[in-house]
């Protein structure tokens, strides 16, 4: 136990270091070496040693936990819940209350070119299709589709850099003041971050929101274009539901920096639960084994699991 105490606490200043490392060192392969040889020569040093905290993050950096009895308030435990740390697709919480709080669900979406061609999770929508904005969202939070989520996002705001200001300000109004967004999807980006305990709250706010409870309880979607015939069916990327009584939630997410990610809620009798995990190695195991603990004892606040 000890020596794994050691280890995130290692990790942990590789992360301090990675977040604090200025831009500039990122974009110092870029400059011209015929210009200032020396300078360039410390700036590629600089760029180096920034690229290998990024790479010691996505194989080695912290498995960040939060787990919340929604009953009583209480943290039953929590694990790095407050560093900081790409949340992949959990962004999407973020996106579906921008959407929901300012969109009319009925609205027929056409969908761009630049939303068609969003990768690698996808719905595979054609440029030029007409989808109600409802199914978008549906899409987005039960498949995790990165082209149904910057359709919306898109529709929203006009382009996805105003829909991003539009997070922002919500997370600020929010008070998530360790939480920042550059997209509206959850692509790696360098100031893209937020914490398990902040995105705990987001959820708990998001789920407020009939919609959204709704929709990601489901197991899957059915989209069916406004202009065409073709019906579009995508299942849940969430494998506890229908599979771990009680789960009506809420959000996977994955990308190669952020891990493997996921939000769920679970109510069984009196109680519910709400678990953050954060590049997590054994995702579906760890939640349940927690999960499990949690509803049945209880788990001492703030246990060292």
């Amino acid at each position: 136990m000890t020596s794994s105490r050691n280890l995130f606490s290692a990790v942990s200043v590789s992360l301090a270091l990675f977040f604090l490392t200025p831009l500039g060192f990122a974009n110092a392969q870029n400059e011209d070496p015929k210009k200032s040889p020396s300078i360039h020569s410390v700036k590629t040093a600089k760029a180096k040693l920034h690229n290998a905290h990024k790479r010691k993050f996505r194989r080695h950096g912290p498995e960040a936990i939060l787990l919340k009895d929604l009953t009583t308030g209480q943290i039953l435990f929590e694990q790095h819940a407050r560093e900081l740390m790409p949340p992949a697709s959990l962004t999407k919480i973020m996106s579906a209350i921008v959407i929901l709080s300012e969109g009319n669900l009925d609205d027929a979406v056409r969908i761009s070119s630049r939303a068609a061609a969003a990768a690698p999770t996808k719905l595979h929508l054609k440029a030029g299709q007409l989808f109600p904005l409802q199914g978008l969202l549906e899409g987005m939070l039960i498949r995790s589709a990165n082209d149904a989520c910057l359709a919306a996002a898109e529709h929203i705001a006009g382009t996805e850099a105003a829909f991003v200001q539009k997070m922002n300000a919500k997370a600020k109004e929010l008070g998530l003041v360790q939480t920042q967004f550059q997209n509206a999807c959850g692509f790696n980006m360098d100031r893209h971050y937020s914490t398990a305990e902040e995105l705990a709250r987001l959820t708990e706010y998001a789920m407020r929101y009939d919609t959204f409870s709704t929709i990601v309880k489901e197991p899957m979607v059915v989209l069916r274009p406004v202009n065409q015939s073709k019906v579009l069916v995508a299942h849940t990327t969430n494998h506890l539901l229908g599979v771990m009584d009680g789960v009506i939630g809420v959000k996977t997410g994955y990308t190669r920096a952020a891990g493997r990610c996921l939000i769920t809620v679970v109510h069984r009798g009196d109680k519910e639960l709400l678990l953050v995990l954060l590049n997590s190695r054994q995702r579906w195991s760890t939640a349940q084994t927690l999960l499990e603990d949690g509803l049945r004892n209880g788990l001492p606040p703030l246990n060292n699991y």
